[in-house]
């Protein structure tokens, strides 16, 4: 099968989460079209069944399809956690998720051997990051946390309220206990408090942002299938914005943290898939 280059980037998440690997995809690889889809119908997924959650991510996958993107990115953790070793076999283009990425920096960043995950209770709870980190290097110690309330601050715009402030610290205080060196931020939302983390787990600790590592291990997987977009060639809209549910609420969103002015977000019946 020949992909075509000039083709976008297909990008998925539950919601709004994934934006922010959307944006490191923009900064990184400014050269991309990328075509988003959050599923913002059936948001969280965190709290679904392994089954559902690859059931969804494949009728993504074929609207994606449906949109001729040369490569995948599933934005999402839970996502990445139940579904991408069941879908990866099924597609003749490249597909990958946010855990592996991160994984492997906080593996090489480590010194103390002591690796902190936060996420949500899904993700954590799946294990997935230890699994991946200890296949990695099997003399790490991985301390997972759950911060479910990160998430709807982060919706509520409170990026830096004392609120939020006061509930990283009663989340992470039990880290810092534990004396981690390094920080998965194992959720696509969390990466919007990075400077409340930083604050709350002081300079000591490396936070590794698994947005930022998948644009740049995506960068590389293209640039190894011969898939790089290099030209710069702009189009009048290289960025595409679908969801399944509420657009005005998305696009509110989106405009407030990307580089880039989302025009149109249209809204797609998935269950059609």
């Amino acid at each position: 099968m020949k992909i075509d280059k000039d083709a976008p980037v297909g990008v998925f998440d539950s919601g709004v989460g994934g934006l922010t690997v959307a944006r490191e995809i923009m900064r990184n690889l400014p050269s991309e079209k990328i075509v988003y889809f959050g599923d913002t119908a059936r948001v969280p997924y965190g709290n679904k069944s392994k089954e559902t959650i690859i059931r969804y991510s494949r009728q993504i996958i074929r609207f994606l399809l449906e949109q001729q993107v040369k490569a995948i990115v599933i934005a999402c953790n839970t996502a990445s956690a139940f579904a991408l070793d069941a879908v990866r076999e099924e597609l003749e283009i490249p597909i990958l998720g946010v855990i592996e990425p991160g994984a492997y920096v906080a593996a090489k960043e480590t010194k103390n051997k002591r690796v902190g995950v936060i996420g949500t209770i899904g993700t954590v709870g799946s294990g997935i990051h230890e699994a991946f980190l200890r296949k990695l290097d099997p003399d790490i110690t991985v301390i997972g946390k759950a911060c479910p309330l990160f998430v709807p601050l982060v919706e509520e715009g409170w990026l830096h309220d004392p609120v939020t402030k006061e509930v990283a610290q009663r989340y992470l205080g039990e880290l810092k206990e534990k004396e981690i060196d390094t920080l998965i931020l194992g959720c696509t939302h969390y990466p919007l408090l990075r400077s409340t983390i930083r604050e709350v787990m002081g300079e000591g600790v490396r936070l590794v942002n698994p947005a930022y590592e998948s644009a740049l291990t995506l960068g590389r997987i293209l640039e190894r299938e011969g898939l790089l977009r290099t030209d710069g060639g702009r189009e009048e809209f290289p960025y595409r914005f679908y969801v399944s549910d509420l657009a005005d609420e998305f696009k509110t969103f989106a405009n407030s943290i990307l580089p880039y002015d989302v025009e149109m977000t249209q809204k797609i019946d998935i269950e059609k898939y």
